[in-house]
């Protein structure tokens, strides 16, 4: 369990710097709207090329991806289905609260808790690589399409998504890691450096957010954030579980990693995408504090049953 509180420990670390940075203003909201732009069309698109490129593309279409698949769908579903009879929430708002709910945190806390906790960072690379290029470039045009004014096109809706820069990055990626080919240095370092950036402008634009926007519980329903708390650490892990073990018989390395990586708290990219189309800004802020808050105790449990 020390690579949980390790990722952890890591990730608090930068956020309470960007809160710090903020309380001794040296950075501003105004900041935080850059950070997140950088990280958005910069940073996180040079990061995909690199990670991506060199993921290992049988992974994606191993059983864990059917399992992993499966423990996104059910709390996506139940989500909006609340968001669209209950809350009557517009379709951009009910983007950024489903990805709340099943988005995990697969990057900056998955790589280091699949390599220290389950021994092999490959195991987190089904649902990295499903978030990246399925979840992701999906929401996202749904997203771009619901912002704008003007009628609905079905090219635009499926040519959207391939011009957007984190889509383009991921795709970048997985053909090179398809192909089998790697860029050559001189292209692969500055990119490698650049995508260095993101997670740190991620978490550091994320802390702002804490110390100078409002209050978490504020801004929002506690209803809805407790309904989408309960969706992301037990529903989620729940299924995935359930259809790991029961439907596809997993064995017990590869049952524990998929529902440990379930159980992984709400991206902090939920955050970046709901900043740049001003959507559900709160709601995705204080699920990632809540859901990043009570993951800890929920993946200790985890392991101890599963272990």
């Amino acid at each position: 369990m020390e690579g949980v509180l390790a990722g952890f420990a890591t990730i608090g670390s930068i956020i309470a710097l960007g809160a710090v940075l903020a309380q001794l203003r040296v950075l501003d909201l105004h900041s935080q709207q850059l950070l997140s732009r950088l990280s958005f069309f910069v940073a996180s698109p040079a990061l995909m090329v690199t990670v991506l490129g060199n993921a290992d593309v049988a992974e994606v279409l191993s059983k864990s991806l059917v399992a992993s698949a499966a423990g996104v769908l059910v709390p996506g579903v139940l989500y909006v289905a609340a968001a669209r009879f209950v809350w009557r929430k517009s379709a951009a708002d009910t983007v950024i609260g489903t990805l709340s709910s099943v988005y995990v945190n697969a990057g900056n806390l998955g790589i280091p808790i699949a390599s220290y906790v389950l021994g092999d960072a490959a195991l987190v690379a089904p649902m990295l690589l499903m978030q990246l290029l399925v979840m992701q470039p999906l929401a996202l045009a749904v997203m771009d399409t619901a912002v704008t004014s003007s009628a609905f096109s079905l090219r635009r809706f499926l040519v959207r998504p391939f011009t957007n820069p984190l889509t383009v990055g991921s795709m970048v990626g997985l053909a090179l890691a398809v192909t089998g080919a790697s860029l050559p240095g001189v292209v692969h370092d500055p990119l490698s450096l650049v995508g260095g950036m993101a997670v740190p402008a991620m978490l550091l634009a994320y802390g702002v957010s804490l110390r100078l926007g409002p209050k978490p519980g504020a801004g929002t329903s506690a209803s809805e954030i407790g309904y989408i708390t309960v969706l992301k650490l037990v529903v989620q892990p729940a299924a995935a579980y359930l259809v790991a073990r029961f439907m596809l018989d997993l064995g017990a390395t590869a049952l524990l990693a998929v529902t440990v990586i379930a159980a992984l708290p709400t991206a902090q990219n939920i955050f970046i995408h709901a900043t740049r189309y001003g959507r559900a800004v709160v709601v995705a802020r204080d699920s990632i504090f809540v859901t990043t808050m009570l993951s800890v105790p929920a993946l200790f449990l985890i392991a101890s049953v599963l272990a």
